[in-house]
């Protein structure tokens, strides 16, 4: 049976999500939904898809979709989350998953209740550095892992547009900051790497004061762009997190960890992507030195893309999408899927209560 598709949001959802679908047997995208008519039909005439839609929370009742991949504003979001499920919708949901931590438990409680499989547009355990990165670790080629860091500091409001569709990250109350987009990205890899996080000590706050336009103008930012956070996980482990989306020449990704056998480094110019994405690993008495990816981590056989195609994150989306298709037809469970975004935003309510109260916050006791 074809499994049909409706996506809300015609931006990030058109240009990496509807490929990413369309490359998965089996699959068919037969509806776009933006907020006016207009759009909706622009966007499903230019895409070649079937059926434009203006109105979400009807796309999300209609008999005639299975699964609803949802973009825009976490702010928006959950109502369309909540509308899918109670429909009884599988749900491919963007990142961060829900406004707040509030939102994250009342979208938890609806998916348990729904029975459907919902999965998180956080791709990055699927990327090619990054499975290798995580058969290695499984296999003991650090030893103990002891402790390192984690960066994900990127550029995006030092020399501002204002045809840039995400000014918007401005804005208090939309459930956006540095740390909490980006840094979903970071703690659903490291919670994929090296398991659950115990405690944790955080400082969030805003190092950019003013984003300012080449024709002058300004806008006064609401959100915080720069957060630390120490991490120490249930192993033992204990990591240093670096997020930031005002970082002029920034460094990019990378998860850099070393065990008492030896060290691996993940790193990206950039948020990471299957071709850039690289690895670097050495053991005691040996030297550091770049470490090859199988073939087997660069395509799929049943995935009409493979590492090198454009746009960069449609393959690493589709083995994530291809795994969620899989679990709805009754195979093994989706990955990350909504129960590690409700431990994601778990962590993410620990470091806003460690910046604000300035202390250790254990993760067990956000409840």
């Amino acid at each position: 049976m074809t499994l049909r598709v409706g996506i809300i949001g015609a931006a990030w959802g058109a240009f990496a999500h509807l490929p990413a679908w369309r490359a998965i047997p089996g699959v068919e995208v037969t509806a776009i939904c933006t907020s006016r008519e207009e759009t909706a039909r622009a966007a499903a005439s230019r895409l070649g898809i079937a059926r434009p839609c203006w109105d979400a929370v009807a796309l999300c009742a209609d008999p005639d979709i299975d699964i609803v991949d949802c973009g825009t504003r976490p702010s928006l979001r959950k109502a369309m989350v909540l509308a899918a499920l109670a429909n009884g919708k599988h749900v491919y949901n963007s990142s961060p998953h829900a406004p707040d931590w509030a939102g994250a438990k009342a979208i938890d409680a609806a998916w348990r209740a729904s029975g459907c499989v919902g999965v998180i547009d956080a791709f990055a355990q699927w990327i090619p550095a990054h499975r290798q990165m995580k058969a290695m670790v499984d296999a003991g080629y650090l030893g103990r892992a002891l402790g390192g860091t984690c960066h994900f500091n990127i550029s995006l409001f030092n020399r501002p547009s204002r045809q840039f569709p995400y000014n918007w990250f401005a804005e208090a109350g939309q459930g956006v900051s540095a740390v909490r987009n980006n840094g979903s990205h970071a703690l659903y890899m490291l919670l994929h790497l090296f398991g659950p996080i115990a405690e944790l000590v955080a400082d969030d706050s805003q190092a950019l004061r003013e984003w300012v336009f080449e024709d002058g103008g300004h806008i006064v930012p609401e959100t915080t762009d720069f957060a630390n956070v120490i991490v120490r996980f249930a192993s033992g482990l204990t990591m240093q997190m670096q997020i930031s989306w005002s970082m002029p020449f920034h460094d990019g990704w990378s998860v850099d960890v070393f065990g008492d056998r030896g060290r691996l480094v993940a790193a990206s110019p950039t948020f990471p992507t299957s071709r850039d994405c690289t690895l670097l690993g050495g053991q005691i008495g040996g030297t550091i030195a770049p470490i090859d990816i199988p073939d087997a981590f660069k395509s799929a056989s049943d995935i009409a893309l493979d590492w090198h195609s454009d746009p960069q994150p449609s393959f690493p989306m589709a083995l994530s999408m291809q795994h969620m298709v899989a679990a709805i037809r009754g195979g093994a469970p989706a990955s990350p899927d909504f129960a590690r975004a409700l431990e994601v935003e778990r962590i993410q309510e620990a470091i806003r209560l460690s910046s604000a109260e300035r202390r250790w916050i254990a993760v067990a006791d956000i409840a």
